[in-house]
């Protein structure tokens, strides 16, 4: 499967379309015989992951039934019976409803319950969804399985909070209760000349949480042809989405290009990029920028673009704070899109929990006319190899929200705006590029004359002209305005932020051109 067949089947939609309904047939949610359950923890995951790195990649089936609908319609017609919901029954804070097999999903997952230190397989079962008049297959034919799976919290079941359908993608909607962009187990090879890796998180297990209980807990086994992994998911919901995540690896092979972390995003156009902006609404994008909180304590914002060709960067650390891809804008007439509410997607930020080393943070910027194809990946890559045999161990915590976790108490960067380079007004050809970057937020409120702020601004090509900063009173922030005056092919890095006599008053504005 592409990339492309993945992030259009992630959308919003297919997460929506599976609700259930009550009333149907009143049969219980399949419970598989006693003796089937065996016991289970996080050792014996590892253990498991580890032994199945050191057998050859055997790749899933992805021969569906027959009667399995892979045309859009029919599988969104397919209906999940909400009272087969696991601890649908039960005193549960959680319900969980499975997702068919079916349309760009054709691999199955294996699903367990655990309880009381013991892991009972769910087994799939027709009877557990309503099907379309169309479908008559599964009436005793072939069985199908599952895609993957959503959670509901207990007193509002109607709601999706975190969902898992894909490779190794899963999404969470936040204090807003709209998904968004998503985030993946594992990224291999991502933004190199060859296809990417995409590994599968095979089975999980669901581990019963107690009627008082604040968090749900998730355990996963990750494979690929280049590594399996031991995941453990710990999540909280409420305003904001909270998961701490620990990924043990054990790869079967050497791995070019290891993205741990990964979340991926859609941007169109936006007011720094109207190349594909031939649209009625002004902006289009789950997410406008990446922030980065480096080792050494700098905050950086890198407004996203929609580019001609394919795009890489690279942003090298040692122990980063924190790095995520946000949605800044969250006014509906930034958007003008009563449909898609991307005012409301929410954004994710990634705080590594333990040492994690040099290297970078990646940020892959991929060319799209389509608003269904998730073009952004941001991952952070490690410079230290993982080799075949080692253990690999990466713990963090990803956090859903209309806001990032942490701010810098600096001014953020809140509008990127490009124009043709000179002096308004004259008839001038200038060859480069006016950039304006509007910033609000922490000292520079206090501030609100010409002379007290100062720009700094470099470039590693080319020279800045007309550098200049100044009070915005309209929207109580400083507006920074400078043109980049350059002709050649190769990228300019810009680099800029705001100072005064104290020193820096703003996070640090990166981007590149062309």
């Amino acid at each position: 499967m592409t990339r492309r067949e993945f992030c259009i089947a992630l959308i919003a939609t297919a997460f929506s379309a599976a609700a259930g309904t009550s009333g149907v047939d009143g049969l219980a949610l399949a419970q598989d015989r006693e003796s089937e359950a065996i016991s289970f923890s996080r050792e014996w995951l590892r253990a498991k992951a580890r032994s199945l790195s050191e057998r050859p990649y055997v790749p899933p089936d992805e021969k569906l039934p027959a009667w399995v609908p892979v045309d859009w319609d029919n599988y969104q017609a397919i209906r999940f019976r909400r009272e087969r919901s696991l601890w649908a029954a039960g005193d549960a804070p959680f319900q969980v409803r499975f997702f068919h097999l079916g349309l760009y999903y054709k691999r199955p997952v294996r699903l367990h319950e655990v309880s009381a230190g013991l892991a009972r397989p769910i087994r799939y079962v027709p009877g557990m969804f309503r099907f379309p008049p169309g479908i008559a297959g599964h009436r005793g034919g072939e069985p199908a399985g599952f895609a993957g799976f959503r959670v509901h919290p207990k007193e509002n079941v109607d709601l999706d909070e975190v969902a898992f359908l894909g490779a190794s993608y899963f999404r969470a909607t936040g204090g807003e209760k709209q998904y968004g962009l998503s985030a993946r187990g594992l990224a291999i090879d991502t933004g190199l000349a060859r296809p990417e890796e995409f590994p599968d998180f095979r089975e999980f297990w669901l581990e019963r949480p107690a009627a008082d209980a604040a968090s749900l807990r998730i355990y996963a086994l990750l494979d690929s042809p280049s590594t399996t992994g031991a995941y453990t998911f710990d999540i909280r919901t409420g305003e904001k989405t909270i998961m701490d995540v620990e990924a043990r690896l054990f790869p079967r092979c050497r791995i070019e290009r290891l993205g741990i972390a990964p979340m991926t995003s859609m941007f169109q156009c936006g007011e720094n990029d109207r190349r594909r902006g031939d649209d009625f609404r002004p902006e289009v994008h789950d997410s406008d920028g990446l922030a980065m909180t480096t080792g050494n304590g700098e905050w950086i914002w890198r407004p996203l673009v929609n580019p001609a060709s394919l795009r890489v960067n690279s942003f090298f650390d040692e122990n980063p704070k924190g790095f995520g891809l946000l949605q800044r804008d969250r006014d509906f007439n930034d958007y003008q899109d009563d449909g898609a509410c991307y005012y409301k997607r929410p954004s994710l930020w990634v705080e590594p929990m333990g040492s994690w080393g040099k290297g970078a943070v990646q940020l892959v910027e991929i060319p799209t006319d389509d608003e269904t194809f998730d073009n952004i990946v941001v991952y952070w890559s490690p410079a230290a190899a993982v080799k075949p045999g080692e253990e690999a161990v990466f713990r963090y915590r990803l956090t859903w929200g209309a806001q990032a976790p942490v701010r810098s108490g600096s001014a953020g960067v809140i509008a990127t705006r490009l124009g043709r380079a000179g002096v308004l007004g004259k008839q001038e050809v200038v060859q480069g590029r006016k950039f304006v970057v509007d910033f609000k937020g922490g000292r520079l409120n206090t501030l609100d004359k010409e002379g007290q702020v100062k720009p700094v601004i470099t470039t590693s090509r080319g020279r800045i002209a007309i550098p200049a900063a100044r009070p915005l009173k309209e929207l109580g922030a400083w507006r920074c305005s400078f043109d980049l005056v350059y002709g050649g092919k190769e990228p300019a890095d810009l680099r800029c932020y705001l100072a005064d006599d104290k020193g820096a008053l703003t996070e640090t504005w990166l981007y590149q051109w062309p």
